[in-house]
This record gives structure tokens, sequence and C-alpha cells, in this order.
């Protein structure tokens, strides 16, 4: 790895490295309780200055991956995952652990009379209008996911008032059902990753550089007809998605 500030590609040199340890933490080979090497054997091991690898050990510190004490050295925590399970009905609310709070806030909302053709397609609208939500979720305060929802605005005639009824309720299941929607299912999930935004880390409350898990989602109705297409980005290092297969036949 180069010793300058920026990899080749011109990504910052301790983004890098924070990756590689949030990686090395991921997938165990570096236990919960494991103690970090000192600054000064990760700057050899990375070929980078005491410096930058301070900056990749804050990141993960801030994400709460790693805690530091004052002349012990900094520690892999206890894992705070959480496990969200995605199936036929993917409702946040099934995957907390006993005790686990979640809530949601509205962020903004609008009547989109021509959205995206990705949306327009998903909902097969046909030049009907898109209700579009957009949101934060929480479980026990700690900001999880942040997402963009667009909803059939004349599938059921009290649709305009699902942004009121969902900022007071704090559930979408719970909103969607106060508005005569009983039930609905999940229709197709795809899951990417990729870099948070400066404005989503600001959401999040996460480093620069932090990873996002992207899922894109279309809802329906049991019968079938399309309810809602979105995106939810989660916090790579907060949620780990656990998508459930149907059984065929």
């Amino acid at each position: 790895m180069s010793t300058t500030g920026r990899s080749a590609s011109g990504y910052s040199t301790w983004r890098l490295i924070a990756e590689e340890l949030r990686r090395e933490i991921a997938n165990g080979t570096r236990p919960a309780g494991s103690r970090l090497p000192s600054e000064n054997d990760l700057a050899e091991r990375f070929g980078v200055h005491r410096n930058t690898v301070r900056q990749a050990v804050a990141a993960l510190i801030a994400e709460d991956l790693v805690v530091s004490r004052r002349g012990s050295g900094t520690f892999v925590v206890e894992s705070t995952v959480l496990v969200h399970r995605i199936g036929a009905r993917t409702r946040l609310t099934d995957s907390l652990a006993p005790g686990e709070v979640a809530s949601a806030r509205l962020l903004d909302w609008a009547i989109e009379d021509d959205p995206q053709p990705r949306v327009s397609d998903r909902l097969r609208l046909d030049g009907r209008a898109a209700l579009r939500i957009e949101g934060m979720r929480f479980v026990d305060g700690r900001p999880i996911s942040r997402g963009t929802t667009w909803f059939v605005a004349d599938l059921v005639p009290r649709m305009p008032d699902f942004p009121a009824v969902f900022e007071r309720l704090g559930s979408i299941t719970a909103a969607l059902r106060e508005i005569g929607i009983a039930d609905y299912v999940r229709a197709s999930t795809t899951v990417g990753a990729r870099h948070a935004t400066a404005a989503e880390s600001a959401d999040l409350a996460l480093a620069p550089g932090a990873v996002l898990l992207v899922v894109r989602a279309l809802d329906a109705l049991p019968d079938g007809t399309p309810l809602s297409y979105g995106t939810t980005r989660f916090a790579a290092s907060r949620v780990e998605l656990d998508v459930e297969h149907v059984p065929v036949g």
C-alpha cells in the first residue's frame, strides 16, 4: 500500500486500511475482545505513517467496532450487529432481540407526477403519480438505515394521508394498516454495497468512507398488485441481512 495520503485510485489510504480492518473484524479474524496491533505495527504492515493508521482506527472507534483503553490498547468490541431477516413479509420489528425498540423518522415526502423510469416501471404506473417518502430507521435510538420509497399514489383513497400517519406512528406497516392496507409481501429484493456519501455518513452518524448495504425492494399486495418500490441504505457495520429463500413447489 502506498505511503502517500491517497492510493493510486485517489481514495484516501486511511479509508482503505479501515476497510481491511473492518473485514477482519466482520469475518472473525479479529474476534470480540482481541487487541488490535499497535499503531507502529499497523504502520509497518501497511507501509504508511502512524498518523494514517490513527485516522483509520479513529473511524472504527466512531463506528463502535473497537474501543480504545488508555494504557492498554485498542480492542474489538462485542458485536451489536442487527440481523435483519428479509423474507416474504419483511418487518424490521420481527428482527429485533427482546427489549430492543425500533423507531422511524419522516424526513421528507412529495407527490411525483413523473417519477424516475425505474420507479414507474416497477410500480406499473403507466402515467400515474407516486408518493415518495424519505425516512430513517433507528434501533434503540441508533440510526441503522436511510430509505427512499415510492408508493402508488392512488392505490387506496387514503394514500395521501400516509406521510402524516407514518410520522405519527413511526412504522410503515402500522401506517399502511391505518389507511386500509392490511397486508403486503416482498415481491423482489436486490442487495448491493457501496461507500456512503458525505450526506449519508452525516445522517447515519458514520465515519467517512463507511460501507453501506443497499437494498432495492419491491413490495406488493397479496394479489400481486405493486404497492411500493424503494432503496434502503443500511449501515453495514450495524446490520447484517439474512435473505430467506422461499421453498419451490
